[in-house]
């Protein structure tokens, strides 16, 4: 009985760790609490086939990327998020350009990128960035970078092209770096 209670409370511990994930990936705190839910759900029902061959976390983090890929998915069926308008998206970045499509302004050197990583301030810094992007910007950008899913699942997921894809996630890397330039890397 203290090994159910245990593997119970090393789940429950886990807790924050996987709202936090479905959080980011889904942009959505009512849906992310559901998908963690599930995620739980699933991961106590299943106790006996954890075999210990990867990190707990690691394996409710599996688990809680496909509940995520599910909810997106019914998300996509209920209700198709608005679209964005492609002229005003551009606009912002056409501004970094001249004309002959170089930058203006040469972006500033990231000092250490692998060690501001590190920072829960660049965390921070990097989560109110991501909430700034227009939803579906967001989302594909979680699900590719955060989920790890390839353009096709993406598209297939989403309901759009790969072409629809690649400019989305162009759109999201263009604006995270805006955003973290003035946010986080000019203090």
């Amino acid at each position: 009985m203290a090994a159910v209670h245990d593997f119970r409370g090393q789940v429950e511990a886990l807790r924050p760790y996987l709202v936090r994930y479905a959080s980011l990936t889904l942009r959505n705190r009512d849906a992310a609490e559901d998908a963690v839910q599930e995620t739980l759900l699933a991961a106590l029902s299943a106790e006996g086939r954890f075999e210990g061959r990867s990190n707990l976390r690691t394996w409710l983090t599996g688990i809680l990327k496909h509940k995520c890929v599910d909810a997106v998915r019914r998300a996509s069926r209920e209700a198709p998020l608005a679209g964005e308008d492609a002229e005003t998206a551009g606009e912002d970045f056409e501004a970094l350009f001249d004309d002959r499509e170089h930058w203006r302004e040469h972006p500033s050197p990231w000092e250490n990128p692998d060690g501001a990583l590190e920072q829960k301030q660049f965390l921070r810094a990097l989560e109110m960035c991501l909430a700034g992007l227009p939803a579906r910007t967001a989302q594909v950008f979680m699900l590719r970078e955060h989920a790890g899913l390839e353009t096709p699942e993406i598209c297939k997921e989403l309901g759009i092209t790969a072409s629809h894809c690649w400019v989305l996630l162009y759109r999201a890397r263009m604006a995270l770096r805006l955003c973290l330039e003035k946010n986080w890397f000019a203090k």
